[in-house]
């Protein structure tokens, strides 16, 4: 998928949409020769790359940095790019000015989490030419209010706003939105509210989409495992063989071999 458009018609025409999280260039060009649909260059980059407690820890410099070291190596999809912590928050200049930062640095859309207080925001940014993509439910950036990283919607109170938030960011021209840790039923409900297509991440089946980071899906790291996530391969484990493999060859003086010296 590299057209903003395709999101569009995948919901209509009831295909799924595969969204994958990669940070770097490397895991850029392997992802850009598979069939996955889109890319996020998430702020969870704060987290698996550079070792934050959460979120928060991401910004402005490091999103772009990653941002572009993965455009580059990603030449054939759409590429998501979240707004760090705070980012969107000061005033609509700034905001404005952080988004075409991501969009210059290769991004084709902007991610932002929540609709209170950023409605108008996104009404300028999709005027301005910059697609923004909505999050609600689980919004990693607002731990410290939440308490955690704790399933949402899960009374009616809530259910009803996350109803109506979904709503307003459509209204406001979102062209997609993630929905994170939610009831499948609920998810399934706000997915057949709107007419922009719904990626998943722990809520349920019936999302237009799924994703997933890509060093979680891979088993790149084995200690988080929360219940959505499904481990499709255990790299930690393959990584840690063949390094053990190269550390006792070259103590064993059988690398380098005559085939691999000049």
């Amino acid at each position: 998928m590299y057209h903003i458009f395709e999101f569009q018609k995948k919901k209509m025409a009831q295909e799924k949409i595969s969204m994958i999280t990669c940070y770097d260039f490397t895991s850029a060009k392997i992802i850009d020769k598979t069939n996955i649909d889109c890319i996020l260059v998430g702020d969870s980059v704060s987290m698996v790359v550079h070792g934050c407690h959460d979120t928060t820890g991401a910004t402005m410099e490091m999103m772009a940095l990653h941002t572009s070291a993965v455009a580059k190596g990603a030449k054939n999809k759409f590429i998501i790019a979240d707004l760090p912590f705070a980012s969107y928050r000061k005033s609509l200049s700034k905001t404005i000015s952080a988004m075409e930062v991501l969009i210059r640095a290769g991004a084709h859309a902007v991610k932002l989490e929540g609709a209170s207080g950023n409605l108008n925001h996104i009404r300028h940014a999709v005027e301005s030419g910059i697609p923004v993509m909505g999050h609600l439910g689980l919004t990693p950036q607002h731990i410290n209010t939440l308490g955690g990283f704790k399933v949402q919607g899960k009374d009616e109170s809530s259910q009803n706003k996350l109803l109506r938030d979904a709503k307003l960011l459509e209204e406001a021209g979102c062209f997609s939105l993630v929905l994170e840790c939610v009831p499948a039923e609920l998810a399934k409900k706000i997915t057949n509210a709107i007419s922009i297509p719904t990626i998943g991440i722990g809520a349920g089946l019936d999302t237009d989409g799924q994703v997933l980071v890509m060093h979680d899906l891979l088993g790149l790291q084995t200690q988080f495992k929360p219940k959505f996530l499904k481990q499709y391969f255990n790299a930690e484990s393959a990584f840690t063989d063949s390094i053990n493999c190269f550390d006792s060859e070259v103590k064993t003086k059988q690398y380098p071999s005559v085939e691999h010296s000049y």
